[in-house]
């Protein structure tokens, strides 16, 4: 059942935005999460600019676009501590684990092919 809205998506891409880039000063990040977590922020709100819905200054690239990145960055954000080397720091680990599920659960209830327009 996709129960998210591409607006309401888009809503919840600045809620991203804003995690990973308060992440790194609230949780202590160490020097690689933390500039993972900058990294990733100032990703995100690139492709959140440019994507195709509502929320989106430039639409650039199709929504649908959007859900395939995403596709692909919640499982890296998993494997992230593990192949960076900072699994040992359990705080950050559980955070980038945390941030993979949510961005994989998000784009698995939107609906890319949704009303722009629609809450």
């Amino acid at each position: 059942m996709k129960i998210i809205s591409p607006r309401s998506h888009g809503y919840l891409d600045f809620l991203t935005v804003v995690i990973f880039a308060l992440a790194p000063t609230l949780l202590d990040l160490s020097k690689v999460p933390a500039i993972l977590s900058y990294g990733l922020a100032a990703a995100h709100l690139v492709v959140t600019l440019i994507s195709g819905f509502p929320t989106a200054a430039f639409k650039l690239i199709p929504f649908i676009v959007q859900g395939w990145i995403e596709r692909v960055v919640g499982p890296a954000l998993i494997i992230a501590p593990f192949a960076l080397s900072f699994s040992d720091e359990i705080l950050a680990s559980n955070f980038f684990i945390a941030m993979g599920v949510i961005i994989i659960a998000v784009g698995f209830f939107t609906n890319y092919q949704g009303d722009n327009r629609s809450f």
